[in-house]
Formats: structure tokens, C-alpha cells, sequence
């Protein structure tokens, strides 16, 4: 029969029924999962080094036919697999220490690629740090090893080794891509300066050379890119297009009033966000945007500026955070701020009363309250509110989509502006959150407090301790921060539960609290409103400390294994300190290891998260910084936000020109692109995020 892209793979030659089980455990059940199964390395042998050449001290790669193999015990009872290849100049033995599983793996007659260092014992000696079979006993060929090539290297599982999975690619590679249509406009792609589809995987799966897989990759990375932005695209197109609930109009009544009772500045960053959302406001269109701000940022005043604007339009808004704590501190710091102007916050959360609760929803529901602040039991269905005009959702990435819609509902298409404190590359944020407007603020108020960061060792750990309890003595808190690692949780919290003893004794008559991830929710927050309250002068913790959480008092940040931490988890716990008038500091407590220690020490010398987002998103790619957003719904598997910082702006320019015309894309042209994004996305182009 013809090949097809939805041909299952079974019917392919050399598959099976069999081996298309094994096939399937990885995700490939036809011809077209198996054309994207692609490459996740590459070996350069195409510079591959004659055994007689092999010299030692260097690095070399070698292939050649198994001629024997033996497990060898030591003195120490560590087992050694060794095998020798010989090609047509010689012979050479391999060594792999504590690898006695490969005997299962490597057998006579195997013609194998091996890459590692030559070295010298009882004669020349390769230790490979990755190895490959190429060829079964029996296949005289060496293919195009005999003039050297890249290999690509595939995913593979039980029953199904990366080396079969390359011959079946490389059997059906041809006629597999001949079937292939580029449905990519001719427009776009010209653009964007891509190779044809055709073209792309060809190069990922079958590069002639070291690097000429890259144009490939960006294509796909494209194609992805472009699907995911279709997407956000057209929820953003959605958004615009959303009924409005009421019109704003500027009146600067209660916002003039607010800006001159403000005991400070405001920033240059923090004008310009108000005057994008007084614009947003007062648009035919809702508003849908995002205030993205360092800490210390001032985010909590814009929003407020926007709160009064919705109120002075007779109408209510709404602030929710994610804990309580976090609910009660906006409820004091907005109460504060609003004193002058004769407005006191309303204040819902769940450790209140029954009684104290029913009535705070009476007045929200009378209207009495203009100005409300909660947590989840904002969303609660017996909160119902008068005319709600704006939702403010701080730390937004800590609320489901199903939450954040709950409390939008409430009201009639009311406003929506969502905060975050987690620093975020832009095209990381232009791929997470392109169906939003943005707006950032990145300069501090000159009333912020400088926090002083340090790389210390373990031999200084006693001078540490001395200068902790130095701090406590003066008036001040600190936080002892230690990181879990999910397989380790056990071990780390052993080490958390002793180190609070020890410092209880180290830092007597000094007060020291403990939290961790197994204690309940309400413990939690009870040790760090004592924390917050002074009861405490040391806190020890193997959780992240709550975002957010104001601690004027605490002036010491102790982080031990800063080394296990990402960059930006590094600059939150810091900004966890500094929050009141005193100098604070944070002091990174790391191991000996070298390199760790000069990453530290670039991290100590910046306090612009931006840019430690920017280095941490280099380090350690999307892994760590996607859980910014909690809806999921895609996989980025070849683009690489890093360095395709052109390709997500070009892809977004793209899908916004077509969504523009063809918002459901309905259009014959588009009905390919629909289909591969419904494919791609569980939810396919319903897919959105606010509402």
C-alpha cells in the first residue's frame, strides 16, 4: 500500500507488530511520529582515528570489529568489562570500570564506534565515555563509516536500541519524507529564512557533516513555535474581542488623591505601566496584562492605582493572592496606603469566623465594599459580588486556570491584570504569555534597602554563625534556607530537623523555627506568622520561603548548597531580605567545588533579575523556568529559548498576521495548520489561559 503520514509504523519493513509495541512506548505510532522522533545527539565521526594512530593523553574516536571481551574482577571487587576492537590497522582494548552490565550489550563480531581518552596500562588502553553499535555480527559492511559520518543518536527504550531505531529511519528515510507536505506559508518561511520541511529532516536525521543538522532544527523549532503562538494568538484575539463589562472613563478623583498622598516617588517604570493600563481601561477592548516586576518593584502600588480607577467608575475590585499571608500583608499595605483617601480594604480569607465571613460577603455583595482582598475563598460560590470592574491576580503562576477563571466569572467580562515577581526572559515570556499584554517594571524605589551578597565556605561556617547571632542581637531575623532535591527529601529534611537543633544551640538564647514540605498548610503558616511577628529570630526551612512574604525585621538570608539552586531560585530567596531600612545580607554557603563557586560569585555581583533570568534560562534551559505557567498544554522539543530569541519574535509576528485574518481558521489554506495544532495540543486551538 501507498506510504502515508497516519500509515501505522508496523507495517513498515523491518517493524512488526512486535517491535511497533516498543515503538509505541516511546510515543511513535506512525510514520510521521517516527519522522519527528529525531535525533537528541550526534557522534562527529567523521574523523574517526585508525587504532595504529591511537596516541595517549588524546581524545580519539575508534571503530572496529569485537574480537573478544571478559569480565574482569579487581582486589577491590569492582568490575571491569573490556573488550578489543580491531580495524584494519590494529587492535586496541577498551575499558569500561563498573560496566559489567554491557556484557550484555557488546558481543564478538559487533562492529562498534567508541570515543574517549587513549591511556597507558599494561599498553595502550581506551576508556570510552560513550559507546555505539553500528553493525550486527555477520554485516561485513561498514556503510558510510568507511568514509566517516555523523550519527545521530535516537531516544530509545527496552527491547528497542537507538541503533535499530536508526535503521528503520534510515531504511524508509526517503520515501517517508516524500510524503511530507509543507504547509508553512511560502511568505512565512521566506521571512524567517528557513529551509524547506523536506529539506529539514533530512538534515536532522541524516547530516552530512558536524552542525549541518542546525538548519533543521530551527525549522522545526519554527514550526512549533508558530503552532504555539498560533495559539495564543487567537486567545488573545478572543480576549480583545470579549464583551466589555462597563467603560472606564479617567475622572482622577481617587487616583490623583492617591498619587498625592503617596509618601514616595514613583518610579519611571511604574508611571508608564499605569498609563499602559489606564489605557487598556479605558479601550473599547478588555484589558488582559500582565505586570511583571522584580521584588521591590513597587508592582502592588500600580495595581492599586488601577483598583481605584475601576472604584471611581462605581464599580469593585478585587485582589487575590495565594495564601493567606500573602492576603493579609496586601490587605495591611493597600489599607495603609488607602487610609488618606477614607477607604479601608475588605479582607476575605479562610481562617476567619463563620460570622466575620458572612459578613464580609453581605458588604461585597451590597457594594458597600468597593476594594477587596482574599484568597481561594474569593472563588467560593457563596461570594458574589455587586459589579466587580477589575481582578487583580497576584503571583498568578500559583493559581490553575480553573481558579483564576472562577473569580474572572464573578463579574461581568471584568478587567484582568495579573502580577508576577518572577523575573522572566523576554522570549520566554513572549512564548509563555503572547496572548497578554506585558508591561515591566524593573527599576527599585531608592527607599530599597542594598543586600549585600557573599560566597562563604564551610571552614567559615563558624564566623557565620557568630555574625547570624551578631544580627539577632541588634534587633534582626534570619532566614537558614536548605534546597530539596525530590529523591533526597528524606536526607535533606533529616539535615534541615538537625540543623535547627544545632543552631538552637550555637545561637542560645536566640529562638528557632522550623518548616518543611511534610508539615500541614496551616503549620506552615503559623510558624511564619510567628516568624513575621518576631516570636522567632531564625527560621529554618527546606522549602522555598513564601513569595512575597514582608519581613521588615529579617536582614539575613543563609543559604546552605547555593550550588544546588537555580540562578532565579537564588534571586527570590534573596529578595526575601532587604525589605525593611536596615543593610541586609545574603550569604551563599557552598562546597569547595570551583566552578560552583565562580557562578556564585557572578551571581553576587548582579541584583538585576532580569539578567539572572537571562543566565539561569543558559544554565539550565525552560526545564526550571516553565513552572511560571501552570496550564501546560505544550512540549517544546526542538527550540531552544535560549538562543531562538529571533525565531519566537518572528513566529509571533507570523501567527498574529494570520489569526488576524482568519481567527478560526477556517480558511482551505489553513485547514492544515488547524489540524496539526489539534494533533499537537490535547485541547487543540481552544487552548487559553484567562478567559
Amino acid at each position: 500500500m501507498a506510504l502515508r503520514l497516519d500509515t501505522p509504523v508496523q507495517f513498515l519493513k523491518g517493524v512488526g507488530p512486535r517491535r511497533a509495541e516498543a515503538f509505541e512506548r516511546i510515543g511513535v505510532r506512525t510514520v510521521e511520529d517516527l519522522l519527528y522522533h529525531t535525533p537528541h545527539r550526534y557522534l562527529d565521526a567523521t574523523t574517526v582515528t585508525p587504532i595504529a594512530r591511537a596516541t595517549v593523553g588524546e581524545e580519539a574516536i575508534f571503530v572496529g570489529r569485537v574480537v573478544s571481551k571478559a569480565i574482569m574482577p579487581t582486589r577491590k571487587r569492582l568490575r571491569i568489562f573490556r573488550a578489543v576492537l580491531k580495524d584494519s590497522t590494529g587492535v586496541i582494548e577498551c575499558a569500561w570500570p563498573g560496566q559489567a552490565f554491557l556484557d550484555r550489550v557488546i558481543k564478538p563480531g559487533q562492529l562498534v564506534l567508541v570515543a574517549g581518552p587513549v591511556k597507558h596500562y599494561h599498553g595502550r588502553q581506551v576508556v570510552p565515555r560513550e559507546q555505539i553499535v553500528l553493525a550486527e555480527a555477520g554485516d561485513n559492511g561498514s556503510g558510510d563509516m568507511d568514509r566517516g559520518m555523523v550519527v545521530p543518536v535516537y531516544p530509545a527504550t527496552e527491547g528497542l536500541s537507538h541503533r535499530q531505531i536508526r535503521r528503520v529511519i534510515g531504511e524508509h528515510l526517503v520515501e517517508m519524507v516524500q510524503v511530507v507536505q509543507d504547509i508553512l506559508p511560502p511568505e512565512v518561511r521566506t521571512a524567517a529564512r528557513l529551509v524547506p520541511l523536506r529539506n529539514a529532516l533530512l538534515a536532522v536525521h541524516r547530516p552530512e557533516s558536524p552542525g549541518a543538522w542546525e538548519p533543521g532544527r530551527r525549522r522545526l523549532a519554527f514550526d512549533e513555535l508558530f503552532d504555539l503562538q498560533l495559539v495564543v494568538a487567537r486567545a488573545r484575539h478572543l480576549a480583545k474581542r470579549a464583551k466589555k463589562g462597563m467603560q472606564f472613563a479617567v475622572k482622577r478623583e481617587l487616583t490623583t488623591a492617591l498619587k498625592e498622598s503617596l509618601p514616595f516617588e514613583l518610579t519611571a517604570d511604574q508611571k508608564q505601566a499605569i498609563r499602559h493600563i489606564t489605557a487598556d481601561m479605558t479601550s473599547d477592548n478588555r484589558m488582559h496584562r500582565l505586570l511583571m516586576g522584580d521584588v521591590g518593584t513597587g508592582k502592588t502600588v500600580v495595581a492599586l492605582f488601577a483598583m481605584l480607577l475601576a472604584v471611581e467608575n462605581d464599580a469593585q475590585a478585587v485582589f487575590m493572592a495565594p495564601t493567606e499571608l500573602l492576603s493579609e500583608q496586601h490587605g495591611r499595605a493597600i489599607g495603609e496606603l488607602l487610609a488618606p483617601l477614607g477607604i479601608v480594604p475588605e479582607v476575605l480569607v479562610g481562617r476567619l469566623s463563620q460570622g466575620e465571613k458572612v459578613a464580609i460577603r453581605e458588604r461585597i455583595a451590597s457594594g458597600v465594599s468597593r476594594v477587596v482582598v482574599g484568597t481561594h475563598a474569593l472563588i467560593q460560590e457563596q461570594t458574589d459580588f455587586w459589579k466587580l470592574g477589575l481582578v487583580v491576580i497576584d503571583e498568578q503562576h500559583r493559581f490553575g486556570v480553573e481558579q483564576r477563571a472562577a473569580l474572572i466569572e464573578k463579574g461581568e467580562a471584568p478587567e484582568v491584570l495579573l502580577l508576577s515577581a518572577t523575573p522572566i526572559p523576554r522570549t520566554l515570556a513572549l512564548t509563555l504569555y503572547g496572548d497578554l499584554d506585558i508591561s515591566t517594571l524593573r527599576e527599585k524605589p531608592r527607599s530599597r534597602s542594598l543586600v549585600r551578597t557573599g560566597v562563604r565556605f564551610d571552614r567559615d561556617r563558624p564566623a557565620v554563625y557568630a555574625f547570624v547571632k551578631e544580627q539577632c542581637a541588634k534587633g534582626g531575623q534570619a532566614y537558614v534556607v536548605y534546597p530539596v532535591i525530590e529523591e533526597s527529601e528524606k536526607v535533606d529534611l533529616k539535615a534541615a530537623t538537625t540543623m535547627a537543633d544545632v543552631l538552637r544551640q550555637r545561637l542560645a538564647p536566640r529562638s528557632v523555627g522550623l518548616i518543611h514540605g511534610r508539615m500541614r498548610a496551616d503549620e506552615r503558616e503559623a510558624t511564619m506568622r510567628r516568624f513575621r511577628d518576631g516570636e522567632l529570630n531564625v527560621l529554618v526551612a527546606t522549602t522555598v520561603i513564601e513569595v512575597g512574604i514582608d519581613v521588615p525585621n529579617a536582614t539575613v538570608m543563609l543559604i546552605e548548597h547555593p550550588e544546588r539552586f537555580g540562578l532565579a531560585q537564588l534571586h527570590q530567596l534573596r529578595g526575601r531580605v532587604g525589605r525593611g531600612a536596615e543593610e541586609s545580607h545574603c550569604i551563599l554557603l557552598a562546597g569547595g567545588n570551583q566552578q560552583s563557586a565562580q557562578r556564585l560569585r557572578r551571581f553576587a555581583r548582579t541584583a538585576d533579575g532580569f539578567k539572572i533570568a537571562d543566565q539561569d534560562l543558559k544554565e539550565r534551559g525552560i526545564g526550571e523556568l516553565a513552572g511560571v505557567r501552570q496550564s501546560g498544554g505544550y512540549n517544546l522539543r526542538f527550540a531552544n529559548l535560549a538562543t531562538d530569541g529571533d525565531l519566537v519574535a518572528a513566529s509571533r509576528t507570523a501567527a498574529r498576521a494570520v489569526i488576524e485574518h482568519d481567527p478560526n481558521l477556517g480558511a482551505p489554506e489553513h485547514g492544515p495548520l488547524r489540524a496539526r495544532i489539534e494533533r499537537r495540543y490535547e485541547r487543540g486551538i481552544e487552548l487559553f489561559r484567562v478567559g
